[in-house]
C-alpha cells in the first residue's frame, strides 16, 4: 500500500463498489524500520481527484508532530480539491513517529500540542486563512482515543466524532455512545467511528451507536485481499 497508483486505483474500485469512505493511516515510519509508506496527504489529494462520492481522510494525523499553520493549507486545499469530502482524524500518534526524529514523546506534551493545534486550526479554517473550507462550520474533526482512557474521550466531544481505537466489543462503545449523550446533550450529526476486521458483522456495532465502521486493514496487506474486500462491498 505505498504505491500512491495502486491507492488511487482501490479508491476508485471502493467508490464503484458502492463504499463510503476512504482513509489512510498518518505515519512516518511502521516498523521494521525502513518499510515503505506513501504520504497520505499526496495520496489523498490524488485519489480526490479520482473520486467523487467517498468521504477521505488521514487515520489519524498526530498534530504534535505537525505545524497547525501547515496543516491548514493542506487540509483547505484537499477539502476544496474533493468538494468538501474531507474529514480529519486525529489523535496523539505512535512513538515510533516521533523518537526517531527528536520529536516530542511524552504523552501530555503531545496532548497539549495536540489540543493547541486544534484551536488554531478551527480559528483557520473559520477565515484566518483564505480560502475557507467548502465545508461549514469547519471540516469535520474526528478524535481518536484508546480505550478505556477518558480524557481523549472528552476532548473528542468539543469536536465532530470520536475514533476508539483497542474497544473490546460493542457493549463498551454502548457505554460511550451514552457518556457523549449525557455530555453533550444532543449527539446529532456527532461519529462514532469503530475499526472492524474484513467480513465482521455490522449490526452490533451499528446497535450500540457506531455511525461509522472502517473495515481495517494490516500496514502491508496483499493487493488480491484488498481487491476482493472492496469488490464484495460495504
Amino acid at each position: 500500500m505505498a504505491d500512491p497508483r495502486l491507492l488511487v486505483a482501490l479508491a476508485a474500485a471502493a467508490e464503484s463498489s458502492g463504499w463510503d469512505g476512504f482513509f489512510l493511516w498518518d505515519r512516518i515510519a511502521y516498523p521494521p524500520p525502513g518499510r515503505a509508506v506513501a504520504d497520505p496527504w499526496v495520496a489523498l489529494s490524488a485519489i480526490a481527484l479520482a473520486t467523487e462520492t467517498l468521504r477521505l481522510g488521514p487515520m489519524v494525523t498526530p498534530l504534535a508532530r505537525r505545524r497547525a499553520q501547515k496543516v491548514a493549507r493542506e487540509t483547505v486545499t484537499l477539502d476544496r480539491i474533493s468538494n468538501g469530502r474531507l474529514t480529519m482524524g486525529v489523535g496523539l500518534g505512535n512513538p515510533a513517529d516521533f523518537v526517531p526524529y527528536g520529536e516530542v514523546v511524552d504523552a501530555r506534551e503531545r496532548a497539549r500540542l495536540l489540543d493547541e493545534s486544534l484551536d488554531r486550526l478551527d480559528g483557520y479554517w473559520a477565515g484566518e486563512f483564505e480560502p475557507r473550507p467548502v465545508q461549514r462550520p469547519r471540516i469535520p474533526v474526528w478524535v481518536a482515543a484508546n480505550w478505556p482512557h477518558r480524557r481523549p474521550v472528552r476532548r473528542a466531544m468539543r469536536w465532530d466524532g470520536l475514533f476508539p481505537i483497542d474497544l473490546p466489543g460493542p457493549d463498551e462503545l454502548a457505554v460511550l455512545a451514552t457518556e457523549i449523550r449525557r455530555e453533550r446533550g444532543d449527539d446529532d450529526g456527532f461519529d462514532l467511528v469503530v475499526e472492524v476486521a474484513p467480513g465482521a458483522e455490522i449490526r452490533p456495532w451499528a446497535d450500540a451507536g457506531a455511525t461509522w465502521a472502517l473495515t481495517s486493514f494490516d500496514p502491508q496487506p496483499p493487493e488480491e485481499v484488498v481487491r476482493e474486500v472492496i469488490a464484495a462491498g460495504p
